[in-house]
């Protein structure tokens, strides 16, 4: 193999600083228009009900200050950088619970807090059901439910949460 001229070791050191800038534009690019890697997640069984697509029509481009991120999977959402609040329409009905049930302008949602600081709450009483999965360190569970309620409300309720006082 021949030794290169100075010419030609000229040419490829200003080849490689030109592709370093054009990576660093396009990384600089990215950067000011704040994209952020597609979550990914995997679709509930039910995700291609149709009440799910009038829900994912309906949600907000933000929750709690939090914008919202694409996804890979039907019926699916997440908001945050990094990823806080994670939401799977079409999960499977909930049965009757022990587990706190908390009402928001009339929907009602079973809370899990198996993985605290991170919350799982469903909707009670709708099918398809909508589970949201909620990082607490980094958002207020209460205005992400509270925001997406709108939304998840657009599947009628055939029942609610009871409590032992409503029970005969």
């Amino acid at each position: 193999m021949p030794i290169p001229t100075a010419a030609q070791r000229g040419r490829r050191a200003r080849r490689g600083v030109r592709a370093a800038l054009a990576v660093a534009v396009v990384a600089g690019a990215a950067a000011l228009t704040g994209c952020a890697p597609t979550v990914s997640l995997d679709p509930a069984p039910a995700a291609a009900d149709p009440e799910c697509a009038a829900i994912m029509v309906r949600l907000p481009g933000t929750v709690a200050g939090a914008d919202r991120r694409d996804t890979d999977a039907q019926s699916t959402a997440a908001w945050g950088s990094p990823a806080s609040v994670l939401l799977h329409c079409g999960v499977p009905v909930p049965g009757p619970t022990t587990q706190r049930c908390i009402s928001i302008d009339d929907v009602d949602w079973v809370e899990d807090a198996t993985d605290e600081p991170i919350y799982t709450y469903t909707t009670y009483g709708r099918d398809p059901a909508t589970e949201v999965t909620i990082d607490s360190t980094l958002i207020s569970a209460s205005t992400v439910l509270t925001e997406l309620t709108p939304a998840v409300g657009s599947v009628p309720a055939e029942g609610g949460c009871v409590g032992a006082e409503d029970v005969g």
